[in-house]
């Protein structure tokens, strides 16, 4: 995890006032682009997907909208799991499963396909951001309504001066770089 750390201070550049002022965007696309550094990045929040003795414990990763598909994917690979995505509503092409839930300002509905999560699977859910919750919350909500289990979170870095915490509950969360 170390690794992961490291090519996180390295690798991902704060972007003042985007894409309003106040904000300081994390920009991933040096860490995209450097073969090293994400491998670094992926073997760590793989990690979050593997007991004790370094075997795979999950079988599936859930990558949320949209970075989350770009670490999700090679995490699912690294396991030899399956992924899916979680969209925004409207952008899976067949039948789905939604959840909506409340933002800060006005309201959000994710979406699963209906096929993506069998009932008794254990799920890993990978993003690059954990803010205040709402997004994973509602991932959860999803996954647990499929009849499978999120057994945990694993991000690139976690914004420690918002309420995610209270969103997941003991929910286990692995985060390679903690912000504030």
């Amino acid at each position: 995890m170390a690794r992961g750390r490291a090519a996180l201070e390295r690798l991902v550049l704060d972007v003042p006032d985007f894409p309003e002022p106040g904000v300081v965007f994390k920009d991933i696309t040096p860490l995209l682009a450097d073969p090293a550094g994400l491998a670094d990045v992926v073997g760590a929040l793989a990690g979050a997907g593997r007991d004790a003795s370094g075997a795979p414990a999950v079988d599936k990763v859930l990558g949320m909208e949209a970075r989350g598909f770009l670490l999700g994917t090679p995490v699912a690979l690294s396991l030899g799991t399956g992924f899916a995505p979680v969209r925004k509503a409207g952008k899976l092409p067949r039948a789905t499963r939604a959840v909506s839930y409340d933002l800060e300002y006005g309201s959000a509905t994710l979406e699963l396909h209906t096929d993506a999560v069998a009932a008794g699977e254990r799920v890993l859910l990978v993003d690059d951001v954990l803010a205040t919750g709402g997004t994973a919350r509602a991932t959860v909500d999803l996954v647990e309504a499929c009849g499978a289990e999120v057994v945990g979170v694993a991000v690139l870095m976690d914004l420690a001066f918002l309420p995610w915490r209270e969103a997941l509950g003991d929910l286990p969360v692995t985060s390679l770089l903690t912000i504030g």
